[in-house]
């Protein structure tokens, strides 16, 4: 009797996991595609609340360094932290996370309704970031991030403690940030909820930066982006996960 053929990485993933790492490759694949991010730059992650322990927050993350080409779902890292004792770890026998897990921890803890983020470094909303804006009230559809504007978060270095302390800062009140120098950060309730976020916050950079050649935009007032804000919460499919 010949020998049972060796299970593979990929077959050895819970099928949850392995699924979810699957859509975070296909999202990866679609924003490269898209010309969101350049390079391998950028990153994606998804919780896995529903298959660990409450003392626990877990999410899988794209590697860092790899081109999403390449990936296959065994690359894709699960990453879990303990709320208890505050340790992180990863399976250090794979590929490391991406360098950026911290921010992506910090806005899961800032934001409990967020169940996956993305971050590029898309044309618009990194040009808007370098110049040290946030996106102001211009537009109802700046609602779309959870608030009246699109935070800025101060500069600091990529996988920096300060970095990641700044998106907690913008992710407790906001689904959506710029980081100063530096690109965008989204957030939503699956992923391709926040991919179509990431998508509208570079159309809303990108009319906010054509705006400003003409002059200081005309903004909404807080009662009227109020209004929208309210508007949003009962807009479209909400018992869609």
């Amino acid at each position: 009797m010949s020998p049972k053929p060796k299970k593979s990485d990929d077959q050895k993933m819970p099928k949850t996991q392995k699924k979810l790492a699957k859509e975070i490759i296909k999202h990866a694949l679609y924003m490269k595609a898209k010309g969101l991010t350049p390079g391998h730059s950028g990153n994606i992650s998804a919780r896995l609340s529903a298959e660990t322990p409450t003392e626990q927050l877990s999410f899988l993350i794209t590697p860092t360094g790899v081109l999403y080409e390449s990936l296959k779902p065994r690359d894709i890292v699960l990453v879990i932290h303990d709320e208890t004792t505050g340790k992180t770890t990863w399976d250090e026998k794979g590929l490391e996370p991406s360098s950026e897990w911290q921010f992506h921890l910090s806005a899961y803890q800032a934001n409990r309704d967020v169940k996956a983020l993305v971050h590029t470094h898309s044309n618009f909303a990194t040009t808007i970031a370098c110049a040290n804006l946030e996106i102001p009230s211009f537009h109802y559809m700046v609602a779309a991030a959870g608030g009246k504007i699109i935070p800025l978060v101060p500069y600091a270095i990529f996988g920096s403690k300060k970095l990641s302390d700044g998106v907690a800062k913008a992710f407790n009140n906001h689904k959506a940030c710029l980081m100063a120098h530096h690109g965008q950060l989204t957030g939503e309730r699956n992923l391709a909820k926040a991919m179509e976020l990431t998508e509208i916050v570079e159309d809303l950079a990108k009319q906010f930066w054509a705006l400003k050649q003409l002059g200081e935009p005309t903004l909404l007032s807080d009662r009227q982006m109020n209004e929208v804000i309210k508007k949003f919460q009962t807009y479209g499919q909400q018992n869609i996960q």
